[in-house]
């Protein structure tokens, strides 16, 4: 299975260090400016996520979120209200690399970057500690088959 995103919000929560908005062009149009790569986008606020713009206090909450970044109220799912047409950056984006599930089907961990491992899980982290971490495999994709292995073997739901 392919990427999919689980909308926690954790991208967007600090890319308001990336994206600013550098003009307001009126009816939900924004230039929005990537203080990183100087690359100008014009963004808009998609229609049925107007409201949802509105409502600004995520942006009180975490002063480093994006713009465009707001919290559904009703369902607590993160959302982008400018994904028609937000930049490459963030259609380009993701989380993980590997995502584990534990035996409830919840993120259990992640593998991010090139093989770094982000997780809660104690049962996992002492996994990765003993047997993931030695894996000593340049093949990135071989490394990847070895690591689903030795996680599915030990109870784990991986997706890519």
């Amino acid at each position: 299975m392919g990427f999919e995103c689980q909308q926690c919000g954790e991208c967007c929560s600090h890319m308001g260090l990336v994206h600013k908005i550098r003009e307001t062009r009126g009816d939900y149009k924004f230039l929005v400016y990537n203080v990183y790569t100087g690359e100008e986008t014009e963004v808009e606020v998609d229609p049925d996520k107007q409201a949802l713009f509105e409502d600004r206090k995520i942006l009180q909450e975490l002063q480093e979120a994006c713009p465009f970044f707001r919290r559904n109220p009703n369902d607590q799912k993160a959302y982008c209200t400018v994904h028609l047409t937000w930049p490459d950056i963030c259609r380009e984006f993701k989380c993980w690399r590997l995502l584990i599930l534990d035996h409830r089907g919840e993120r259990a961990g992640r593998i991010i970057y090139q093989r770094s491992l982000l997780c809660e899980d104690e049962t996992l982290r002492k996994l990765w500690d003993e047997c993931i971490d030695e894996i000593k495999e340049q093949d990135d994709a071989a490394w990847d088959e070895k690591v689903i292995l030795r996680l599915s073997q030990a109870g784990y739901t991986i997706r890519r």
